[in-house]
């Protein structure tokens, strides 16, 4: 990739980090590149923020998924651009801009895994790589009209990976073609791609009464699709207390993590933060004990109700996001209202550690949407071999 290419959709960094994979191996041929949280040995890692890349030495060894990719002969072209220390879900970055959507001009790309999202829609690499935390790979997979799939919790080492909620982070990866997403999946997994259907779809009709009009239209046919295939289709809610109370659940828990883990970096540093994650990290320190102990005596319960309809090889259908990208240039306080709304979709995965897939299977106006799968956990290369398969 030549320097001119790499600066279309500001969607790498200034980092000349690349490395070449190994010959022969089964993804020899591909190119992909990582989010600025991924250790490279020898070289800092950014996070987002020039503040975190100024605080911290060179790391000493690469993270165990792009070592992964690489032995499997996979060429690294750089790494991308990320929301400040993954604390975005937009795309928005105030230090280095915001990437290019190139599925959607003038609209964001989705974050925190905006530069990776960018680089693959608009062609620069082949798949690319994300971490997913309350939704930074799902999001900009739906925005930017893209696979991309949320692992099963610890399903995917993480070790050489900028931390922000340790029981919400996995890693993620995004790829324009299902093939290719498959290649990349049997490498990061470990384990072979079946083909595979599964025994139920549930499509939960409360998060698709939770978008905006017009996503179930959009994705009306992708349902269709994917009732036919299954053994069997049923509609259900998912929660009885409103999807709402089970996104304020998540975000005490993650906020309260996400906090823990900064907490002593931001006091010694006082790193200068854009408004949206300054505000989330104060957000996050100010839960109070009560509530954070009601979110985690509830996210057990959560989980039993996710895993019933997930249970025999069953699988839940929804929309990955509420509406398409939005328009660039909005107010904080727009943004914030349609953050709020964003993650209470993904949150329903993430609160119960599954995989959750986002297929790009809808358009409304020319704008993609993606329809999500949820799996039970491990049930990764699963998920991966049905998106394969419906690709056709």
């Amino acid at each position: 990739m030549s320097p001119q290419s790499a600066r279309r959709y500001n969607a790498f960094t200034n980092d000349d980090v690349r490395l070449d994979g190994a010959a022969g191996g089964p993804l020899s041929g591909l190119s992909f590149a990582a989010k600025d949280l991924y250790d490279i040995a020898g070289h800092r890692t950014g996070g987002g923020t020039p503040d975190w890349r100024d605080t911290h030495p060179p790391a000493a060894e690469t993270a165990s998924a792009v070592a992964r990719l690489v032995a499997a002969g996979a060429d690294m072209a750089g790494k991308t651009h990320t929301d400040e220390v993954s604390r975005g879900i937009f795309g928005e970055n105030p230090h280095f801009g915001t990437p290019v959507n190139p599925a959607a001009p003038g609209r964001v790309p989705g974050g925190s895994s905006s530069g990776s999202a960018a680089a693959v829609a608009g062609g620069l690499v082949d798949f690319a790589l994300g971490t997913d935390t309350g939704g930074s790979v799902r999001v900009p997979a739906s925005f930017c009209g893209l696979y991309g799939i949320r692992t099963t919790h610890g399903r995917v080492p993480i070790d050489g990976v900028l931390e922000q909620a340790p029981s919400f982070d996995t890693i993620g990866w995004l790829a324009r073609d299902a093939e290719i997403f498959a290649r990349a999946g049997a490498a990061l997994l470990d384990a072979d791609i079946p083909d595979w259907t599964p025994t139920r779809v549930t499509i939960a009709d409360d998060a698709f009464a939770f978008a905006d009009t017009g996503v179930a239209d959009a994705l009306a046919d992708a349902l269709s699709t994917l009732s036919g295939a299954a053994g069997s289709t049923a509609h259900a809610t998912l929660s009885t207390d409103g999807l709402n109370v089970w996104f304020k659940h998540q975000a005490v828990l993650q906020g309260r993590e996400a906090w823990a883990t900064f907490e002593a970096w931001i006091d010694a540093t006082n790193p200068r933060f854009g408004f949206e994650v300054a505000e989330n990290f104060i957000t996050g320190r100010n839960w109070s004990d009560a509530e954070h102990e009601a979110a985690r005596a509830a996210r057990p319960r959560i989980t039993r109700i996710i895993d019933s309809f997930l249970a025999d090889d069953g699988v839940i259908a929804l929309p990955t996001t509420p509406f398409p990208a939005p328009l660039l240039g909005q107010t904080r306080s727009a943004m914030k209202t349609l953050r709020g709304r964003v993650i209470t979709l993904t949150a329903i995965a993430g609160l119960a550690g599954t995989p959750q897939i986002s297929l790009p299977l809808g358009r409304i106006d020319g704008l993609p949407v993606g329809l999500s799968l949820i799996g039970a956990r491990g049930s990764d290369e699963k998920l991966i071999g049905f998106a394969r398969r419906l690709a056709g």
